[in-house]
């Protein structure tokens, strides 16, 4: 079954109730993809029509064979018939690679634009998207989805086609050959293909049902099995409750998987009987013409071509009679696709943008902004404060008070719903995209390492940077020796997420891509959070050179960290409500005095290990 595409025949009742509207605009948007490749579909559709017309020439020649050559015992005309047949059978097939080979290659170009548009596109969407957004959903729009386009035009789109021309082609020649016989065989096309619908509808459900069981199996295998879960059955001793859930569920599918079977071979013996029922009956009736009727217009041959041709028939009907099902779920594909192609990127360049130089300062302004993940709770209210250039500023504040937020607006991360983040007095928004981030580096709470090298990963800062920088930068954030002594060195693989590497040495990675990046503006967001006292104090003088001539905004819980700030700022309910330097907020007795009494102080107490 194609990706993305449910049981053939019949609709699900999720695809039931969401049935995509067929619009014009739909199709016309469908056809610009196959558009660039008219000339090879159009080659495929003659390929489909020459290929059931040469479908039509094996019956006829038997027909020939049967009343010429062998009942006229003509061998000389036997073998010249044998031979046409094997070289229409060779040349059908050969016809036959052909329009399939075009067929791929043009669905393969078709998936693999829509890929690149769906990846550059999703590329340009918000951060907020991705956290909206479950993964999940966006792997299946990028694998399955599209993927499943290859299958709608090479296979449903190609079928239609070459289904329609198979039936009116056959339709055409049985006439020809004899009108009443093949009335006769025509007729009995419901009583086969009915009966197979009810038979493969029983079996759809179970196979439905079938499935639905075992991916209910599989998520108790993947969340018991896994690292994380097998530790918590370990923990709480759930070894046997978990076991008697695995076993009740693969009792369940192990019994649909048995009915499936054995309504699948009632399946087979009703295709059986439904399928030789049209042959029989045209033998009867061909028989009875030339018995009892001495009808000399039939013969043996007319008989024997009529039944292929009529056996020839009932699949490509059968097909056609599920034509709509088919569309159904193409247009649902193309649908789920092009809703994601229409998600307008809420972060993107104005049609007109500024470069200001930001190599002599960069003078940081938050302006009354405001700003909401969702339109009822606005998380930031009126927000101003100044960051001189070079100057370095501490954002501190209760959990959930929108520090990371507030730093998220400066490379447009997020975009504020009103006020303004400024840089040298330019709004941030007028800037272009890729030099307002080309210049800030930030270093956030989670350091996130693609799954390569320690390599790898640096020159994702900078790709052209050669090995004396990359050293220079990792010597700076104390992680060269531990690169050096792995026995791969800086070609040592990380993991997936960088799996591989302590909270510690991720931090330090980061940090040293962030020194590599070298960029005007820094950020950084609980940057010393996964390390340890030691890890944090040898870390702290490359943070310090780090910083050292940069516009620097800090979200920390050291308050060593802290102490070492121009100004810290205080964050609560969305709004500065303080600001200055440890001594004159500990005089106010206010948020942050409360924040050092249940906060600074026990972290003090760690580093030195005093209580």
């Amino acid at each position: 079954m194609p990706p993305g595409l449910g049981p053939r025949g019949f609709l699900t009742e999720e695809e039931k109730k969401n049935v995509p509207k067929l619009s014009k605009e739909l199709i016309i948007r469908i056809l610009k993809y196959l558009l660039p490749y008219w000339l090879q579909l159009l080659i495929v559709f003659a390929i489909i029509i020459l290929s059931s017309v040469l479908g039509l020439l094996p019956s006829l020649i038997t027909a020939k064979i049967i009343d010429e050559a062998i009942l006229g015992k003509d061998l000389a005309l036997l073998v010249r018939l044998v031979v046409l047949s094997i070289v229409t059978l060779a040349v059908s097939n050969a016809v036959g690679v052909l329009e399939s080979y075009i067929n791929s290659w043009v669905s393969q170009r078709i998936v693999y634009d829509m890929k690149n548009e769906m990846f550059s596109h999703l590329q340009r969407m918000p951060h907020s998207f991705f956290t909206s957004e479950k993964q999940g959903d966006i792997i299946t729009r990028m694998n399955s989805d599209i993927s499943g386009v290859a299958t709608v035009i090479s296979s449903i789109l190609t079928n239609i086609i070459s289904n329609v021309c198979t039936v009116v082609t056959t339709i055409v020649a049985l006439f020809n050959i004899d009108a009443k016989l093949s009335l006769i065989g025509i007729l009995v096309i419901p009583l086969l293909v009915l009966p197979t619908k009810s038979a493969g509808k029983n079996r759809w459900q179970l196979l439905s049902q079938s499935r639905a069981k075992t991916d209910e199996l599989n998520d108790v295998i993947n969340e018991s099995l896994s690292v994380s879960g097998s530790l918590l059955i370990k923990l709480f001793t759930q070894e046997e409750a978990i076991d008697k859930k695995f076993d009740d569920i693969n009792k369940e599918v192990i019994a649909l998987s048995v009915k499936e079977s054995r309504a699948g071979s009632w399946f087979r013996v009703a295709m059986g009987i439904f399928t030789n029922l049209g042959p029989l009956l045209i033998y009867l009736a061909g028989g009875y013409l030339i018995i009892a009727m001495n009808d000399t217009a039939i013969t043996v041959g007319t008989i024997t071509a009529t039944v292929n041709m009529i056996n020839r028939l009932y699949r490509p009907v059968e097909s056609l009679l599920n034509v709509s099902v088919d569309l159904t779920r193409s247009m649902a594909l193309f649908t789920r696709i092009f809703s994601y192609l229409d998600m307008e990127p809420a972060v993107k360049n104005n049609k007109i943008t500024v470069k200001p130089n930001l190599s002599e300062k960069t003078d940081i302004e938050y302006d009354d902004v405001v700003f909401s993940y969702s339109e009822d709770v606005p998380l930031i209210k009126d927000l101003s404060f100044k960051v001189p250039s070079g100057k370095m500023y501490a954002i501190v504040g209760p959990s959930g008070s929108g520090k990371s937020t507030v730093v998220n607006l400066l490379p447009r991360l997020y975009d504020v719903k009103a006020g303004a983040v400024r840089i040298n007095n330019f709004d941030v928004r007028d800037f272009d995209l890729k030099y307002l981030r080309s210049n800030i580096g930030m270093v956030t709470q989670e350091a996130y390492m693609f799954n390569g090298t320690i390599r790898e990963n640096l020159l994702f800062a900078k790709a052209d940077a050669t090995m004396e920088e990359i050293e220079k930068a990792c010597k700076i954030a104390n992680i060269h020796d531990f690169i050096v002594s792995q026995p791969d060195g800086y070609d040592t693989q990380v993991g997936n997420r960088g799996l591989k590497l302590s909270g510690g040495e991720k931090q330090r990675l980061s940090i040293a891509r962030v020194i590599l990046k070298d960029p005007k503006i820094l950020i950084l967001d609980e940057a010393t959070s996964a390390l340890d006292s030691i890890s944090e104090s040898s870390i702290q003088n490359a943070l310090d050179v780090l910083m050292k001539g940069r516009t620097s905004i800090v979200i920390a819980h050291r308050l060593s960290t802290i102490l070492q700030a121009d100004k810290i700022l205080v964050i609560s309910g969305g709004k500065i409500v303080e600001e200055g330097k440890h001594e004159e907020l500990i005089a106010m007795n206010g948020v942050y005095k409360q924040l050092y009494e249940t906060q600074f102080r026990k972290v003090i107490s760690m580093e030195t290990g005093k209580e």
